[in-house]
């Protein structure tokens, strides 16, 4: 390959050049050359010398020798990639901070691609000069000022793209549940029967004690208000209507549906975000088991069949709180009461009530599970998803009744 003559080059120098053919390695695919410039009869002009690992550097690194910097950053970074180099710094006659920085992400960019960069013979104020420009990367772009009315615009949009992210999270993961209770109906003989059994038990049958008292303080605070009010006009016996329908329809699935996110909700999501940072979900899916299947399916399954138990004893402990009350302050007698609710309330009363509760169940087991599964390997996240679980589930829960009162209202039922 010829070399160019003398003569006035691009960058504006009418000195002749000096061309050398440097010979690359380029991994298996055999060899390359690269044509870079040996040298240049202004002894200030920036270049690189190349010889096997040593690099020597000469000329002045500085801004006003920009290309043949960059030209010989290029040829350091083509032949010392995935190698280790030596750049010696003995024949540079001026640095300043642009050639520092050049030298510096040459470095980082031959570290990057495996291989080693190491400088000799660098005086005292280039050793400075580099070792300053290595603690003080490019400071990151300013932030852009905004006023307050357009911050909070830019947060209320925020917001709203991050709850219909979620929305759209919870709905494909609604999906994938459904299709996981599909197989395991096609095949009933892989269903854990026994994790079902143990779900039930944990939040049935241990949360019975807990929701039944509060169910009773809270059915005899709600009487106990009513009687207060309705003696004003001497009609405390309509208490026991009050207390039935309120009960029965809203308040009795109400409380329990609370209770029972902010206790099993935040179980479920401990539990698998605990799993998820121990890597045991990872560790189910390397051994071709579905987690969804394992761990999701019989707690979702538990949820809809024990939330509705729970809603009828809440709603039976919410009547016998309100009838101790009305005993006491309204002057009623138990054959009064019992006559009073009887026929204050029907059948259909306690339907309503139960049958949000499975899809209650289903609710505050999807959030849940989602929140334990976003759980990262730390303590903070899990605390924070815990705690994001049991609020979402709670507002949901208070949601999803109010749109069944208004479904059931507009019904007549």
């Amino acid at each position: 390959m010829p070399g160019p003559a003398s003569g006035k080059t691009r960058f504006g120098h009418h000195d002749a050049l000096r061309w050398a053919l440097i010979r690359v390695p380029r991994d298996r695919i055999g060899v390359f050359f690269v044509l870079i410039e040996a040298g240049t009869a202004n002894p200030d002009a920036a270049g690189a010398d190349i010889a096997g690992e040593r690099v020597a550097l000469r000329g002045r690194w500085t801004a006003d020798q920009g290309p043949g910097v960059e030209r010989s950053a290029a040829a350091i970074l083509a032949h010392g990639a995935a190698q280790a180099v030596l750049i010696d710094l003995a024949g540079i006659t001026r640095l300043d901070t642009l050639g520092a920085w050049v030298l510096e992400r040459t470095r980082a960019e031959i570290e990057a691609a495996g291989g080693r960069l190491a400088y000799a013979n660098p005086r005292a104020e280039h050793r400075i000069l580099l070792g300053e420009v290595a603690l003080r990367p490019a400071d990151p772009p300013a932030k852009e000022r905004v006023g307050r009315v357009f911050g909070a615009l830019d947060a209320v949009g925020r917001n709203v793209v991050s709850t219909g992210r979620e929305i759209l999270a919870g709905l494909s993961f609604l999906g994938e549940v459904i299709a996981a209770i599909g197989r395991v109906a096609a095949r009933p003989s892989s269903f854990r029967f026994t994790a079902l059994v143990n779900q039930l038990e944990a939040i049935a049958f241990r949360g019975v004690p807990i929701i039944a008292l509060i169910s009773f303080l809270v059915g005899g605070i709600v009487a106990q208000q009513g009687i207060i009010q309705l003696q004003r006009f001497g009609a405390q016996s309509f208490v026991v209507n009050l207390i039935g329908i309120l009960v029965l329809r809203e308040l009795g699935v109400l409380l329990t549906s609370i209770m029972v996110a902010g206790r099993s909700g935040s179980a479920f999501t401990a539990e698998i975000g605990s799993m998820r940072m121990r890597e045991e979900v990872d560790a189910l899916r390397v051994m071709g088991l579905d987690p969804i299947e394992i761990l999701i399916v019989p707690r979702i399954l538990a949820l809809m069949i024990g939330l509705p138990i729970l809603a009828f004893l809440a709603n039976l402990a919410a009547l016998a709180g309100g009838g101790v009350t009305a005993l006491i302050y309204g002057g009623l007698t138990v054959d009064g009461f019992l006559s009073r609710l009887q026929a204050a309330v029907s059948e259909h009363h306690l339907w309503v009530g139960l049958l949000k509760a499975p899809f209650m169940a289903l609710t505050i087991g999807i959030i849940a599970t989602i929140e334990g599964f976003a759980v990262e390997g730390s303590a903070e996240s899990l605390g924070r998803h815990v705690t994001a679980s049991v609020v979402k589930s709670i507002f949901m829960v208070i949601v999803l009744d109010g749109l069944f009162a208004v479904f059931f209202a507009a019904v007549e039922f």
